[in-house]
């Protein structure tokens, strides 16, 4: 894992650009080289729009190896923010000080800024000091992974600005946001100035990002367009990816959106992927640490329309996941292929 002094010996070298790594959620990790200058307007982007300014705190508590990491670095960097530093992991905010650790209250200053991934978030929120020091947390972007609707409904009642991020390597982090806390909390992204967004006939997002990415960037993304009656801004809603697509029967069905209809149901973790089928060309495989077939039969059955309950079921140890907390798509799918492949593990299709 990459450290905050050997990402920092990296940038300042005299070479223009850094090394960063993909997240590896829909295939395997790959390395890119992004130009300093674009990490530089991107982080500036995200300053001016969040009102940050130098001697800000900023957290730093996700790797450095992927793209996240290294731009609350280059926002702390560009805007003089004062760095606190933390070993990445599940419970970010307990290393800081907290009333519990019998700090002067003059020395308990509430974070400026933090990014973190969903997990981080929902583990915070599962331990009463961390919590509060979520709840502190003056600007707090979330982003890597899908926001459910439990979540999104505790991050509503929060004091401070908390918003979902979007993004990816290629961008340079997020390009748009969307409000999670207060009375602006909304499922529609808006993108900043600079970005300007379209869609491709089969409804993916395309992104105009000058200042961070070189040309258009067709993206995976499946896309909903409205424009703001407010403020004429262009904005958008994340279907789920193209690849994520199931076409069974004719049917195409988003992988996302059975996962997160499941999602309240299920108390075990789960990941939906397909297999290729000789009737149907495609059938919605459950992959679950859950061992109880028969009772994730019944909670599908009720839980989901008929085209969406799935025809296989296999249990996993551990659902495949990234480093960043994101289902890991072709590990599931790989997963699903040679457990179908093992006689005792199929079950019957309906």
């Amino acid at each position: 894992m990459l450290t905050l002094d050997e990402f920092l010996a990296q940038w300042h070298d005299d070479n223009d650009k850094v090394l960063v790594h993909t997240s590896g959620s829909t295939g395997k990790p790959k390395p890119m080289w992004v130009e300093k200058r674009r990490m530089l307007n991107s982080a500036r982007i995200t300053c001016d729009f969040l009102g940050l300014k130098a001697g800000d705190t900023a957290l730093l508590c996700m790797p450095l190896d992927y793209i996240a990491g290294k731009m609350v670095v280059v926002r702390a960097l560009e805007r003089k923010l004062r760095l606190i530093s933390v070993t990445p992991s599940g419970h970010p905010l307990a290393s800081l000080p907290s009333e519990k650790s019998g700090i002067a209250d003059s020395e308990l200053e509430p974070l400026t800024f933090a990014a973190m991934v969903p997990l981080q978030v929902y583990n915070s929120l599962q331990v009463p000091e961390e919590r509060e020091q979520l709840r502190q947390i003056k600007h707090l972007i979330i982003g890597g992974g899908a926001i459910d609707d439990k979540l999104a409904r505790t991050l509503r009642q929060f004091p401070n600005a908390v918003w979902s991020t979007y993004g990816m390597t290629e961008t340079l982090s997020h390009i748009a946001l969307r409000r999670l806390s207060g009375d602006g909390a909304s499922v529609w992204y808006t993108p900043f100035d600079s970005v300007t967004i379209d869609q491709t006939p089969d409804g993916c997002l395309v992104i105009d990002a000058p200042l961070v990415h070189e040309g258009r960037l067709v993206t995976n993304d499946r896309v909903q367009l409205r424009t703001d009656k407010a403020t004429g801004r262009r904005q958008f809603r994340v279907l789920g990816r193209k690849d994520n697509v199931i076409d069974s029967g004719g049917i195409k069905i988003q992988i996302e959106e059975v996962e997160h209809t499941l999602k309240p149901f299920l108390r075990a973790p789960f990941a939906i992927t397909k297999l290729p089928d000789e009737k149907f060309g495609e059938v919605v495989v459950l992959l679950s640490e859950q061992s109880d077939k028969a009772e994730l039969e019944e909670i599908c059955m009720n839980a989901l329309p008929h085209y969406w309950v799935p025809r296989r079921y296999f249990h996993v140890d551990r659902v495949p996941m990234t480093e960043t907390g994101k289902i890991a798509r072709q590990q599931a799918a790989d997963l699903a292929m040679m457990l179908a492949e093992d006689s005792n593990a199929i079950y019957p299709s309906r």
